[in-house]
């Protein structure tokens, strides 16, 4: 039987709405492979790629550059070269006469956020997926689970994703103690017992990749395997400006050039993107959460605690992922861990590789836990 596949606007985080299509990366009538990419949309938050889940011939480019299309409308086909146009035509027209943005359903699309109580510390997060080895996200300094946006819902194929904020950051209580790695760590294993998760997989991005190496350090047993991707705690060196100016920065013209360091395409940093930081920085409690973590791991402009070490004593397997580009930790880190490790550097990417090079990421992190 002939295949049709409907190409649409993808949702990226909880509060996305709409899409706007920033142009076509293959031609009509081009063949295309699974893993390819064909557009290239854009969110309020931030663009990204939309990869073909089949292989194919597009048949139809039903959007066009600088439209803008609600989640889950029709961008456009991909089809088996055989198939006659009057199917592919057909099928065009019964999708638009079934569907519905989501903006008119009068709901969300999936689940949102939850909360729970550990240790006496609310902390936010978002759960993807059911079965399998479960995985946890974790994100850097400064970030949230939002940070994972292109990243959960791929990763949640055959397992239970979860995405948290960190004390301090995001939706989840500003109080840090003394901003430790030993606190944010315990805070996690605490979550992971809320949760009924004995162990999990866990993915941490920059600072996110120290708490990670820091939770496996204190209960091994809990902690299946290490995706560390531009992280902290396997060497010295950081970029101190950027770590001091985020806590210091209250207005956009501070602001927005210190976020600019942690792309290598600068254009990935939306004024929506500043304005989101820019109101959690003003939340009470921020600024002193974040200048006890800084203080607690980035002392004197150096990290202050290296775990390179760690997995191969404990004998996990680690996957570092590094953008090539990566402005804020050295992408030499990525080779100082031992052990058991897989080293992945993406050319032309930076910090937040996970965003700037989501799809590749995703197969990486997949490849590995398989």
């Amino acid at each position: 039987m002939s295949r049709i596949y409907t190409l649409t606007m993808p949702k990226w985080g909880l509060s996305m709405k709409e899409g706007k299509v920033n142009g076509w990366l293959r031609k009509l009538g081009d063949a295309v492979a699974v893993g390819d990419e064909i557009i290239e949309v854009e969110s309020e938050k931030i663009a990204g790629g939309i990869e073909s889940p089949v292989a194919g011939v597009l048949r139809r480019q039903l959007a066009k550059e600088e439209d803008v299309l609600p989640v889950g409308g029709l961008l456009g086909v991909i089809a088996d070269a055989d198939v006659p146009d009057a199917e592919i035509d057909a099928a065009v027209d019964a999708f638009n006469a079934s569907f519905v943005p989501p903006s008119e359903e009068g709901e969300e699309a999936g689940p949102g956020t939850q909360t729970v109580d550990v240790g006496g510390r609310r902390i936010r997060f978002l759960k993807r997926g059911s079965g399998g080895e479960p995985m946890v996200l974790i994100h850097g300094f400064g970030g949230d689970l939002n940070n994972w946006l292109f990243n959960h819902e791929a990763l949640a194929a055959g397992r239970a994703v979860y995405a948290l904020d960190l004390p301090g950051h995001g939706e989840s209580v500003k109080e840090v103690g003394d901003g430790s790695l030993d606190t944010l760590a315990g805070v996690v294993l605490g979550f992971l017992d809320s949760q009924g998760l004995q162990a999990a997989h866990l993915a941490g991005h920059s600072m996110g990749g120290a708490v990670s190496l820091a939770i496996a350090g204190k209960a091994p047993q809990r902690v299946h395997s290490l995706t560390l991707i531009c992280s902290a705690g396997l060497g010295e060196e950081i970029n101190a400006g950027y770590i001091e100016g985020f806590v210091s920065a209250a207005d956009r013209r501070t602001l927005k050039p210190l976020l600019t360091q942690l792309f290598a395409d600068e254009s990935l940093v939306t004024r929506q993107l500043v304005d989101d930081i820019l109101k959690y920085k003003r939340l009470e409690g921020v600024d002193a959460a974040l200048a006890a973590i800084s203080a607690a791991l980035f002392h004197e402009g150096r990290q202050k605690t290296v775990l390179a070490d760690l997995p191969e004593r404990l004998g996990k397997p680690v996957l570092a992922i590094w953008g090539e580009e990566d402005r804020i930790i050295p992408v030499k880190h990525a080779t100082r861990v031992a052990g058991e490790v897989r080293v992945e550097v993406l050319p032309g990417k930076g910090h937040m590789v996970q965003m700037e090079a989501a799809n590749e990421v995703n197969r990486l992190i997949d490849h590995f836990l398989s």
